[in-house]
């Protein structure tokens, strides 16, 4: 058994040898506490046979575990001065694929086909860099990817807009996009003394399970993420003004909006932040008829 990447010794030595200072720009804070990486790797299920992609690999805390646990790993990162350290640190391990690219630009559904085609499955398992949580989210589900699901170790702030419920003031846009695609929950709290640099905030670990089918059935995708964040654009107000104001000609067509609640069966007194995904999955369908099908 190698020494775990994960300890501030070795984390420190490692840095040294290589003289690597951390880029703010890039988001990096290394993960220096074992116990958290195992519990990670723990949520994320890995059998024997599960590919694992991770994004942004740092010096390889979390793809060593990973590497110990599946059968392969294929990890994206960006900057180029991690990558001879990435060898060196994970030399033991020859199931580890590094790929230098932009995992934002990358086409993840070809790689998947040509790394995992031997895989019962595939799970996405990474500590994300905060700045960029949200659109790598986001790319992973909008591609829908053959993956069985995500554990990724981001801001609390983010997780818990990620995993809100109706009712509550986390609950966004951004809930809904995520929670349309995947059972999102919170399954840890990971407090910021564990990094290296600290970042300034708390880190949640989320779980985001894929759904066979998104959760409610929509006339058009985009359309109905259109009306998601209308509904939100401005908290205070109703879901009447706001939909007036932020869907497109919606102020001339303010009857057929009336319209299409009272026929979903919503209050236009109400705020974004109280409807459940079924309820925006009805009124989204209605207003696509007034807006695209009957003209």
């Amino acid at each position: 058994m190698h020494k775990d990447i994960a300890t501030p010794v070795r984390t420190r030595a490692i840095m040294e040898k290589y003289g690597f200072s951390f880029k703010k720009s890039l988001g990096q804070n290394f993960l220096i506490d074992t116990n958290i990486l195992n519990k990670i790797v723990d949520f994320a299920e890995i059998k024997e046979l599960t590919g694992t992609i991770e994004i942004g690999p740092g010096i390889g805390a979390l793809t060593e575990q990973l590497a110990r646990k599946s059968e392969k790993v294929v990890a994206f990162e960006i900057d180029q001065r991690l990558l001879p350290i990435l060898e060196d640190t994970l030399s033991p391990y020859p199931n580890v694929k590094i790929i230098h690219q932009d995992v934002l630009k990358a086409d993840v559904g070809k790689m998947i086909e040509q790394e995992f085609s031997e895989m019962e499955d595939v799970m996405v398992v990474a500590n994300l860099p905060y700045y960029v949580t949200t659109p790598i989210v986001m790319k992973l589900l909008e591609e829908r990817l053959p993956i069985r699901g995500i554990v990724v170790m981001l801001q609390k702030e983010v997780a818990d807009r990620i995993a809100a419920k109706p009712g509550t003031k986390d609950y966004g846009s951004l809930s809904i996009a995520v929670q349309y695609y995947t059972e999102a929950e919170t399954v840890m709290i990971v407090p910021k003394t564990v990094f290296i640099p600290q970042p300034n905030v708390d880190s949640a670990v989320i779980r985001l399970t894929r759904r066979q089918k998104p959760a409610v059935e929509v006339k058009d995708e985009n359309f109905f993420f259109q009306v998601t964040r209308a509904s939100f654009a401005q908290r205070r107000k109703t879901l009447l003004n706001n939909l007036t104001s932020g869907l497109p000609e919606g102020k001339q067509r303010k009857e057929d909006i009336l319209e299409a609640l009272r026929l979903s069966e919503i209050d236009p007194g109400r705020r974004g932040e109280t409807l459940s995904l079924e309820e925006f999955g009805r009124l989204s369908n209605e207003l696509y008829r007034f807006f695209h099908e009957t003209r």
